[in-house]
């Protein structure tokens, strides 16, 4: 101990405490060493993913280390996204840090220590939110799904003797761990300040692939590379960084630096346990923000930024393995041989129990209007429950329509792992990851029961609609290896994988309309029916008021934008028939009159009356009503020699 921690203090900056050193001796020792650590701050996670951020002095810290490592500090939780819970008459939380966590040190680099000239460091301690007795927070939650798949699969394991023959296990007790190992790709859009968009250049550069992989420069390579050799650091073990399918290609100001740069790029590490990797996420955003930002580069971790341009994805892979007392390390899915099938037993019923049940994963995965405007079809957009695992045992899955997709190497078996695509970069991922492992184990304890054979279990899953097996449902199609998008219709699509949600209330109510499907969040009380309630309230409201208090009104100056440019002169037929197009959907999206409310009032009404059914239809119609406009404005505009002054304000 003494050794490890004479190492640790041997740098001359310090990135992370391992948990080892969380203890009061260690911790002071390291705060005495490092005199520009100068703050420490809990960081706990709300049900929206909102993390804490305070700045408690080291001198104070100092004065009770125990106290503050055990206790924790308590706070005002009304202001966090915790709705039913801490409300305003019973609002106080305690935010206590998390002892077994990996704890970082986040420096600002704009605040020079005097004592020392380093940068001013705050040392963040994630934490659990404590109301009343419970620990009702994003990072409780996946830590109990952590807890309770251990728990279960042991159990699992012990009453089927037959899973450990397939796995090539001899005993339950030569188990020493039972690991969830999880990792994400981070999606995210970068450009220089006050740059507007060009959907129609960025949607003709990526049509013809002219950013993918290419080369980064000038700001844009900088500001990447120290991204990565920072992760290094901090230890987060970065596998590459690159562009990825957005983009434009940057001009060469007058100062001879890039300018109007307007990127789409992409930074994966190495996996991690689950808690880690959503831990390990929430750091590494705020880190490459504030690294583009130094310099002069503003990043957008937006689903979909730029319409009719590709969406930024958070795809999450999602594994699990056994330790063994031996050392030895055996995935938890993988089949004895490779060549032979595609997954065992329990990773057939983890990939079913992930599809059979995502309609209550969903509304965790895509919780915002920005995200579901990037799932929608055309943009290799994950929008179908089902799944892909391959042509062949030896052709691995490809398919980047599906919903979720085996990944696997013949020769690495301890790679396998399922890749879910839906999560966008604001995803909240402590409550996916959680959710859908919480509904993995569920597929898993039916197989379990069921003692079928991998090849049967690959014919279950592969199943028809209309045919009725064991566990998945009977209409329902959950398995394609061609491309959803291209090989069925809309019509087809819908019946076979049933109807995406287009809006984030349809979203929530799959809360309500599969109630069986919700009480295996439950198991094991991960989930609670007040954490749920909670959560639909918070995403509820965050829903209506963007919809009302932001999306109305950018569409409102949208309309406004849209002016008459054509004069007496020059003017064709066309000319006129176009403007009368589009100054009749302006007026039926806005203007009112007596007899007729606009569409922005009629949503309006729907919210305050809370039909949200009915807000939810609206929301669809201004959406499609929206993009009309947009293009009959560029086609008018199209035919236009000369725009007459005073219009085009």
């Amino acid at each position: 101990m003494e050794k490890k921690l004479e190492k640790l203090l041997s740098e001359p900056m310090i990135h992370s405490i391992p948990s080892w050193a969380h203890d009061k001796e260690s911790i002071t020792k390291v705060l005495e060493t490092y005199p520009n650590i100068q703050f420490v701050s809990v960081v706990a996670v709300d049900l929206g993913g909102n993390d804490t951020d305070e700045k408690i002095p080291v001198s104070l810290f100092l004065e009770d280390v125990e106290g503050f490592l055990h206790v924790g500090v308590q706070t005002d939780g009304s202001s966090v996204m915790l709705k039913g819970i801490a409300t305003l008459n019973n609002a106080k939380v305690d935010l206590i840090p998390d002892l077994e966590a990996t704890w970082f040190v986040d420096y600002n680099y704009d605040h020079l220590c005097q004592e020392n000239a380093m940068p001013i460091g705050t040392l963040r301690m994630p934490a659990f939110i404590e109301h009343d007795g419970k620990r009702v927070d994003s990072r409780s939650i996946l830590k109990r799904t952590v807890e309770y798949f251990t728990k279960e699969t042991k159990e699992l394991l012990m009453k089927h003797p037959h899973l450990l023959k397939e796995i090539d296990i001899p005993k339950v007790e030569d188990i020493a761990e039972v690991v969830l190992t999880t990792a994400t790709e981070l999606e995210f859009w970068v450009k220089t300040p006050e740059d507007a968009a060009d959907e129609e250049k960025l949607s003709t550069s990526q049509m013809l692939k002219e950013q993918y992989w290419k080369r980064t420069k000038g700001s844009v390579r900088t500001a990447l590379e120290e991204t990565i050799m920072i992760m290094e650091k901090y230890g987060f073990e970065p596998e590459m960084g690159h562009k990825e399918v957005g983009g434009v290609t940057a001009t060469i100001g007058v100062t001879g630096k890039l300018n109007h740069v307007m990127e789409q790029l992409e930074i994966d590490w190495k996996y991690s346990t689950a808690l880690e990797c959503a831990d390990n996420e929430l750091f590494i955003r705020e880190l490459i923000e504030e690294t583009f930002e130094s310099y002069g580069l503003e990043v957008t971790f937006l689903a979909k930024p730029i319409e009719a341009v590709a969406g930024s994805g958070k795809h999450t892979h999602l594994g699990a393995g056994i330790k063994l007392k031996n050392g030895k390390y055996v995935n938890l899915f993988a089949p004895k041989d490779m060549k032979q099938d595609y997954v065992n037993a329990l990773g057939w019923g983890a990939l079913m129990g992930l599809l059979k049940n995502y309609e209550v994963v969903n509304p965790f995965v895509t919780s915002t209007n920005d995200a579901f405007n990037r799932l929608k079809p055309g943009f290799e957009a994950p929008v179908c429950i089902v799944g892909s695992v391959g042509h062949t045992t030896e052709v691995p899955s490809r398919n980047r329509t599906v919903l979720v997709g085996l990944v696997r190497d013949v020769n690495n078996p301890a790679a396998t792992r399922y890749e879910l695509r839906a999560p966008n970069p604001t995803s909240n991922a402590y409550l996916y990851i959680a959710a859908a492992y919480q509904t993995m184990l569920d597929g898993m304890k039916e197989v379990a029961k069921a003692n079928m054979s991998s090849k049967e279990l690959e014919v279950e899953f592969s199943k028809g609609s209309g045919e009725d097996k064991f566990y998945l449902e009977k209409e329902r199609v959950y398995r394609s290896e061609e491309d959803v998008f291209e090989d069925f219709t809309e019509e087809e699509r819908n019946k076979l994988f049933s109807r995406p949600p287009a809006t984030v209330w349809e979203n929530l109510k799959g809360f309500e309309d599969y109630t069986t499907k919700k009480e295996v969040l439950f198991n094991g009380g991960v989930f609670s029916e007040t954490i749920v309630d909670s959560y639909k309230l918070s995403i509820l409201d965050q829903w209506l008021m963007e919809l009302t208090g932001r999306i109305i009104v950018d569409n409102m100056k949208l309309v406004r934008n849209c002016k008459k440019l054509h004069g007496a002169d020059n003017v064709t037929d066309l000319d006129v028939v176009n403007w009368e197009k589009i100054n009749s959907l302006r007026n039926y999206l806005m203007k009112d009159s007596l007899e007729v409310k606009s569409l922005f009032t009629r949503i309006r009404e729907a919210v305050e009356d809370e039909n949200y059914d009915l807000t939810s239809q609206l929301q669809l119609e201004m959406s499609e009503k929206i993009s009309v406009l947009k293009q009959l404005y560029i086609i008018y505009r199209r035919n236009l020699i000369e725009e007459v002054n005073g219009y085009n304000e």
